[in-house]
């Protein structure tokens, strides 16, 4: 029997970082996410055994955790497996990631659905019945995904467009690409003083190729640190995501560029 939890060993490369020489959070959610997908299929629920029955996975939402961020030609270790199924809709899976000395450097927790390929309609657990093995009493980050519930009060700071690069091989904007868009929302500034604690994504509608999408952002002067982000559908006048990031104060290393 193949083991729930896949531990993958990477290297950090040049293009991956960002200005501060630390991995960009994109970096995080592609490796994660593509690493659950090898554990997925290694546990026989990968693409194409679900293609087979016509289905495919979708990432609904994904909370990250940083305590330290690798740099350059590091070598760090992701570790995922899935771990229980939460509201009998989401199958919630968790990730470590760790430095070559086994330091912590991320963890976090993710939620999936499964969708119909031909209605693009998620199905419940109890209709799809994948038997995935759990571990509910391991922990990557112990919290629930609930709704952001943003409301269009943020400042449009950036518009783009679900053009080649951005779609992947299901035809619809890819998880990580929005993750790049809302980092592009937030100022570089806070890039270059600040440190990401946490990120949440809410992924809520599907971005087919053309779409224009509106990135309303706002940073509550009640909450230091506090930036929330909503990507708007301006094609279809929908929301396709929502994001929270908390920033630290200060950066527990200073920029290279200071």
């Amino acid at each position: 029997m193949t083991p729930p939890i896949l531990e993958q060993t990477i290297l950090v490369k040049n293009f991956e970082c960002d200005l501060n020489h630390r991995w960009k959070p994109t970096s995080f959610f592609q490796h994660l996410t593509e690493v659950a997908a090898e554990n997925a299929a290694a546990l026989g629920f990968g693409f194409k055994d679900l293609q087979a029955h016509n289905l495919f996975w979708v990432l609904s939402r994904m909370k990250v955790k940083f305590f330290g961020f690798p740099t350059t030609g590091e070598q760090i270790i992701i570790r995922t497996w899935p771990k229980t199924i939460q509201q009998k809709l989401f199958y919630v899976r968790d990730f470590e990631v760790v430095d070559s000395e086994g330091a912590l450097l991320a963890v976090a927790t993710s939620a999936w659905l499964a969708v119909d390929g031909t209605s693009r309609r998620l199905l419940p657990p109890q209709v799809v019945l994948l038997d995935l093995p759990s571990l509910p009493d391991r922990h990557g980050l112990n919290e629930p995904l609930e709704k952001i519930g943003l409301s269009q009060a943020g400042t449009e700071q950036l518009q783009v467009q679900a053009t080649y690069s951005t779609i992947d091989l299901l035809g619809h904007v890819n998880n990580s690409r929005y993750v790049e868009w809302i980092c592009d929302s937030v100022p570089l500034e806070v890039h270059r003083k600040q440190q990401l604690d946490w990120i949440q994504v809410n992924y809520d509608r599907e971005v087919q190729p053309g779409d224009q999408v509106s990135l309303l952002v706002a940073s509550p002067a009640t909450q230091p640190g506090r930036w929330t982000v909503e990507g708007i559908n301006r094609t279809n006048d929908t929301r396709a995501f929502e994001a929270v990031l908390q920033w630290q104060q200060k950066l527990n290393l200073e920029s290279p560029s200071e």
